[in-house]
């Protein structure tokens, strides 16, 4: 499994690779164009992985959302597991980095997170048969599908819900070669638990559904896919701090500030 990491330079946005708790800047044209078909080879050492200023992992065009992928979540809000999987959008602009601030914004109540896998689409991908579906995975990295519900329950949709500023943080990093078909996701509030369970539940696996969405959207490198959140989401509150770990990528933590 291979780290790669996104951080900030005075040139501008670089990746990495994380090599022992150190960041190399990616050799060659990759250090800028990740998915530009060139080879992942370290270059000049940036330091160490706590001490350069990381941005969320990739920039893409498009966050494509999974809901109630998880029966004991959808169970927990009285909803039924769908027949195929239910599919929304998060905008760019609510991406957030590892170590970033969630801002609660004033007036819409309720403010949950939501721990989920989170998927790198490494290739275009338009009609992905499922049995091909992870051949266009570039990697992994961890997510919070931060909501507002007063406004989802009101809305009867989820754009408004989901897609305030600062309300889809992502990272640390990707990993790349990682089976996505069993791995643990938590998350914790203050060091609590709330969260605990694995990617073995969901309704719908990480092939299913990058085909699915495949079939409905073209996919472009860079695109991430949530894919659903286990039961046990809870309320944000300013001055929280709220961690995402998830199994073979490590945690992705975020603290919260109330704009109210």
């Amino acid at each position: 499994m291979t780290q790669i990491a996104r951080f900030l330079t005075p040139e501008g946005p670089r990746y990495g690779l994380i090599v022992n708790g150190i960041v190399y800047t990616l050799a060659g044209p990759a250090q800028t164009d990740l998915f530009g078909g060139g080879d992942l080879a370290p270059g000049e050492r940036a330091g160490p992985v706590d001490a350069i200023p990381l941005l969320p992992p990739v920039a893409p065009s498009k966050i494509v959302c999974i809901g109630r992928n998880y029966a004991a979540h959808a169970a927990e809000h009285g909803a039924a597991v769908p027949d195929e999987p239910m599919l929304f959008l998060k905008p760019p602009s609510a991406l957030i980095e590892h170590g970033g601030e969630i801002v609660l914004p004033p007036g819409v109540g309720r403010v949950d997170h939501e721990a989920e896998l989170a998927v790198i689409i490494g290739r275009r991908a338009t009609h992905v048969r499922r049995e091909d579906a992870l051949d266009y995975v570039f990697g992994y990295t961890c997510a919070n599908d931060v909501s507002a519900r007063e406004c989802q329950k009101k809305d009867g949709q989820w754009g408004r819900a989901k897609g305030f500023d600062t309300f889809c943080p992502l990272g640390p990093w990707i990993v790349t070669g990682l089976d996505p078909s069993d791995l643990a996701i938590a998350c914790h509030v203050n060091g609590e638990p709330r969260q605990s369970a694995r990617t073995s539940d969901m309704v719908f696996d990480v092939a299913a559904l990058v085909s699915f969405v495949s079939g409905v959207m073209t996919l472009l490198p860079g695109d991430v896919l949530l894919t659903g959140t286990p039961s046990g989401v809870s309320p944000l509150a300013g001055g929280d701090t709220v961690e995402v770990t998830i199994e073979g990528i490590g945690t992705l933590r975020n603290t919260v500030r109330s704009a109210r």
